[in-house]
């Protein structure tokens, strides 16, 4: 005798194997939508982490404050201090794949590092205006 009774009526069966493969496509769906880079070498001594959750139900919550322990957890693995550079967060409305996303980029740098000071955090513009002359 096999795990399942013999005796289920077909109808039943593709009842709950259409709900299976709904329920396992949805899940699937959602657990695919949520990325992490993790720590994404960009150049010397600077690095940057982005990280999205799967939906736009939570808010941004402390997505940007994981980034900056991961990263400054990562300056220490180094024996290094870490220096923020610049962070980026998406705005609501979370609809339509526009869900909840946070990216900075940081310099793992030496005690005595010129560059290692109080960060000058300033947000990025969002509307670039090109002035070009008529030649």
């Amino acid at each position: 005798m096999g795990l399942f009774p013999a005796a289920l009526p077909d109808s039943l069966n593709g009842i709950s194997m259409k709900r299976a493969f709904c329920i396992s496509l949805s899940t699937l769906a959602l657990w695919g939508c949520a990325s992490h880079t993790g720590v994404v070498p960009m150049g010397k001594a600077t690095f940057m982490i982005a990280k999205q959750q799967a939906t736009g139900f939570p808010g941004l919550g402390n997505l940007k404050a994981e980034i900056i322990a991961e990263g400054s957890r990562y300056c220490a693995s180094l024996g290094k201090d870490f220096q923020i550079v610049s962070a980026q967060e998406t705005q609501p409305p979370y609809v339509l794949g526009n869900y909840p996303r946070s990216e900075i980029q940081f310099m793992c740098l030496a005690e005595g590092d010129r560059e290692l000071q109080r960060p000058k955090m300033r947000n990025a513009p969002d509307t670039v205006i090109e002035v070009r002359k008529p030649q």
